[in-house]
């Protein structure tokens, strides 16, 4: 062994591993540290994801993970001990398996939260978890808010330094990014000591998976399910004095050996707690469209000259979209056959956009997809991207219309995105939107009472009071 080799060894022994710094984090993070804006993206992001959640309580594979519960004996049909509540069901479980099936339903739809830095969706995998833990120990909703935003800041600081690699490589980083800050996030709110943060991190690795191959398919939302409940079964381990390896992260064959390549964390893991915190610096874009994250630019440029020139679909021959570098690579259905499908097709989302001027949950049934004008117009849409390095999102987007003119729009911040948020009332609608969508028949208002509930989180008393609460605003038979 060379002396660089052995003096590089020597500086990583006396250097704190990821898992210190990540639990020296933690023990030293205060509840009082989050201020008012901090609650409020908190309830926001919370109200997002249950609405999103209970607006795909009937999708097929909700209903299939209800039915595998069901088969394997998992389900129980009253609250207990150590118990928490299936979202949207009469049904209650373990805190993992509820976990896993919230996130389940969370992610279904598409319609999900998202974080840039991670390219993908944090609150599925956060929440789900959290509010099971929290049910199943019954604790109160003081500690949920900072443990939300102690999960997210190590899981985007980790992001910064690798996810766009980590990504293009095959991963699905929601899923095998999103178990290391879920699992942080369990450890905060359960308490653990700075020991057991280290072994629930090296379970969160242990069990850190899902593909890319699986994007358009049901199997995407288990892979956001399954991080969340390995998140909870990690730091319940580590809870029950279970011990995994000090080094799994930054071990020479940890997380990040095998899944980042080598990647050195500490630059990043340094600046843990550096304000502003990440749940404002890069913030939560909450979607608009429920639809795959990559087609958003283009679709609020396209329905802005549709309003703008008063275009319709037939007035339309040719639509050109030019994408920053890497930012189409999850839109791998161009001809989509099937609803699920669509989600993940630019020409899809261009059709829907000028030929119904909104999409919605509407547009992705089977048959809004097979639609003939729309299975017309796919040959219709074009789009590259731009060479070079990955940088900052936008889209520009031409139409070419039949009378000879061309039109065009370039779309760089989007609409819900953090630096343009939706207003109350915008997030109200959409949630009122899902709501509906799900379990029809909700009263009108359903989504402001939604949103305030969750800005009551931190002051209950009694979680399992504050989660009856929630399913009795929007208690109704799934479609």
């Amino acid at each position: 062994m060379s002396s660089e080799q052995i003096e590089g060894m020597s500086d990583q022994l006396n250097s704190p591993s990821a898992a210190e710094r990540i639990s020296t984090f933690l023990l030293g993070f205060a509840e009082d540290n989050l201020t008012p804006a901090h609650h409020q993206l908190c309830a926001r992001s919370l109200a997002d994801t249950y609405a999103v959640a209970l607006g795909g309580c009937a999708e097929p594979a909700s209903e299939s993970a209800l039915r595998y519960l069901g088969d394997s004996g998992l389900l129980h049909p009253e609250s207990g001990p150590r118990l928490a509540r299936l979202w949207g069901r009469c049904e209650w479980a373990s805190a993992e398996i509820a976990a896993w099936h919230n996130g389940v339903l969370g992610h279904v739809l598409d319609y999900d939260d998202v974080n840039v830095p991670l390219r993908g969706h944090p609150s599925v995998v956060l929440w789900p978890a959290l509010i099971a833990v929290a049910q199943a120990r019954d604790l109160d909703g003081s500690r949920l808010n900072a443990a939300f935003v102690v999960g997210l800041e190590v899981l985007v600081k980790l992001s910064r330094g690798f996810a766009a690699s980590h990504y293009a490589a095959g991963w699905h980083s929601t899923a095998s990014m999103g178990v290391l800050g879920a699992t942080v996030a369990c450890a905060y709110l359960l308490k653990l000591d700075a020991s057991q943060i280290t072994h629930a991190m090296g379970f969160a690795v242990a069990q850190a998976a899902g593909s890319r191959e699986n994007v358009g398919t049901q199997a995407k939302s288990f892979q956001a399910g399954q991080a969340s409940g390995a998140a909870v079964r990690a730091a319940l381990l580590a809870a029950a004095g279970f011990e995994a390896g000090e080094h799994a992260i930054d071990g020479p064959h940890g997380y990040l050996s095998i899944y980042a390549g080598g990647f050195s964390a500490d630059e990043w893991l340094a600046r843990l707690g550096d304000l502003p915190l990440e749940v404002e610096r890069s913030g939560l874009d909450v979607k608009q469209y429920p639809m795959c994250y990559a087609t958003h630019r283009a679709i609020d440029a396209v329905l802005s000259l549709r309003e703008e020139h008063g275009l319709r679909i037939g007035d339309v021959e040719r639509v050109d979209v030019t994408g920053s570098a890497g930012a189409f690579v999850p839109l791998v259905h161009p001809r989509p056959e099937t609803g699920l499908e669509g989600k993940f097709s630019l020409p899809y989302a261009m059709a829907a956009a000028l030929l119904d001027g909104e999409v919605r949950l509407a547009s992705f049934t089977d048959e809004a997809v097979s639609r003939p004008e729309v299975q017309r117009f796919l040959a219709q849409v074009d789009w590259r991207e731009e060479e070079g390095a990955v940088a900052a999102r936008s889209a520009d987007v031409r139409l070419q219309l039949r009378d000879g003119r061309s039109v065009s729009r370039r779309v760089e911040v989007l609409r819900g995105s953090s630096q343009l948020p939706l207003s109350n009332s915008q997030l109200e609608a959409k949630l009122e939107d899902c709501l509906n969508w799900g379990r029809p028949a909700q009263h009108a208002g359903a989504g402001a009472r939604l949103l305030r509930h969750c800005q009551a989180l931190r002051e209950t008393a009694f979680i399992n009071r504050w989660v009856r609460g929630l399913e009795a605003l929007t208690d109704s038979t799934p479609r």
